[in-house]
């Protein structure tokens, strides 16, 4: 049983810009290996688990739903999933522990966690055990931070890092 985080970060560690955009993740173009990073990671989980605000960008995209599995809704301020993602997104409430149990409870052991609140809260219950985070070199000068406050240091190990396309760095933590 595994909890990750798969994400994007400006260089200053933001992952989206003063206005909560994340139109800056297109300054670099969409290749097949970076597609391919993505695809390994799908094969890997059983299930996301997301915030409200990161449903709401996804589903902003528009077209073909980017998920082939299961996506679970953390939210307290959503009462029912629009009509038209019922057959792929469901909601789910609880702290992450609550949360993880219930999942894996219910066979969903590897998990992608995505989504800035929901990634804080994860890890101020410990609850992360490999993050990948693949830096684009842009500077926002500001936005939301990838990491919040936590009460106690996180100590992670790196697994590797790699040149992606000549475009990208993306690193691969492991809890220590």
């Amino acid at each position: 049983m595994s909890n990750k985080v798969y994400i994007s970060t400006s260089l200053d560690g933001f992952i989206a810009d003063k206005n909560g955009g994340i139109d800056w993740l297109s300054s670099v173009p969409m290749t097949d290996e970076l597609v391919f990073e993505f695809n390994s990671l799908m094969e890997d989980i059983d299930a996301l688990v997301m915030g409200r605000n990161t449903f709401e960008v996804v589903k902003g995209f528009g077209g073909q739903w980017p998920y082939n599995k299961k996506v679970f809704v953390v939210s307290n301020s959503m009462s029912v999933i629009p009509k038209e993602y019922e057959d792929k997104a469901e909601l789910i409430k609880g702290t992450a522990s609550e949360i993880t149990e219930h999942l894996n409870g219910n066979g969903y052991e590897n998990l992608y966690i995505d989504g800035g609140l929901t990634i804080q809260n994860f890890l101020k219950e410990d609850l992360i055990d490999d993050m990948v985070v693949t830096t684009i070199p842009i500077l926002l000068g500001g936005g939301k931070s990838l990491f919040g406050e936590l009460s106690r240091q996180k100590i992670f190990k790196i697994i590797s890092t790699k040149i992606i396309s000549g475009l990208v760095v993306q690193n691969h933590y492991s809890k220590k």
